[in-house]
Parts: C-alpha cells; structure tokens; sequence
C-alpha cells in the first residue's frame, strides 16, 4: 500500500500495490490521482506533497522569466508522461513561492531536486531534454 497526494486536491489517497496506479481515482475529488502532468505546488502544498507521499517526488523550481525554465518545460512535461506513477513529477514557481526557494536554497533554475519520504535526496540544477531528465530521474530514484 503506498500513500500519494492527489495532484488536484490535497487528499491522501492509499493506493494498493497490486492495482494499476495509473488507473487510481482520489476518494475526495474523483479525479485521477495521475494525470501525465506535472503537479503544480505552491507554498501552502508544497509540504503536503513533499512529505506524504509514498513515491518519489521530483520538483523543479522555475520561475515565469527564465529562458531556460520555458525551455525545459515541455521537456519536462513529458518526463512526468513517463515516469508516472513509479514517481511524481511537479513544479514550483520561485516568484510565487519565495519562501520555499529559500528554505531549499535554490540559487539558479531550473533546478530539480528528488525527494524521498519528504528528504532530499539529490538536485541537478541547468535544463536537460526528456530523455536526460528522465535516465537523471531514475538513476536518484533506484
């Protein structure tokens, strides 16, 4: 049994082991608990998703001005179609959330940083293709 955040609502959903996760739907909100897409956290969520979820959580730190940021989000999106739901792919805007970056530190973005049980556990700042993204992703996540 392994418990994820809803990527819709913060509801804790327990998800059996010999289901299909990709399938799995919130018990609050009815929506998928995978969608493909990366979660988008905001101060108020970020610990909620970090800490309860049984997965792998992968966030990366963006902000709206950044070139790079823009770049790598496609990029991105598409490492969250594949990964999901072995692990949770979201996103963090630093501009909304300042207080977040500055708890973890977060001096050039994009940057990833791969949670496990709410600790870091490995950070890969600059923009990298899907591909990179998603062998970097599976090598913190073994």
């Amino acid at each position: 049994m392994k418990h994820v955040v809803c990527g819709s609502c913060p509801a804790i959903n327990r998800l059996p082991d010999e289901k299909d996760a990709t399938a799995a739907k919130c018990g609050k909100c009815r929506k998928p608990v995978f969608d493909g897409r990366p979660v988008e956290l905001a101060s108020s969520s970020f610990d909620r998703h970090i800490s309860r979820s049984d997965i792998p959580v992968v966030v990366d730190f963006w902000a709206d001005w950044c070139g790079p940021c823009k770049m790598m989000a496609p990029a991105y999106a598409k490492a969250a179609e594949v990964m999901e739901p072995e692990v949770r792919l979201a996103k963090l805007d630093t501009e909304a959330a300042p207080d977040i970056a500055a708890r973890f530190n977060i001096r050039s973005i994009p940057t990833m940083i791969v949670f496990k049980n709410g600790k870091e556990v490995a950070r890969q700042a600059g923009a990298m293709p899907a591909p990179q993204i998603t062998d970097w992703i599976r090598q913190q996540t073994r």
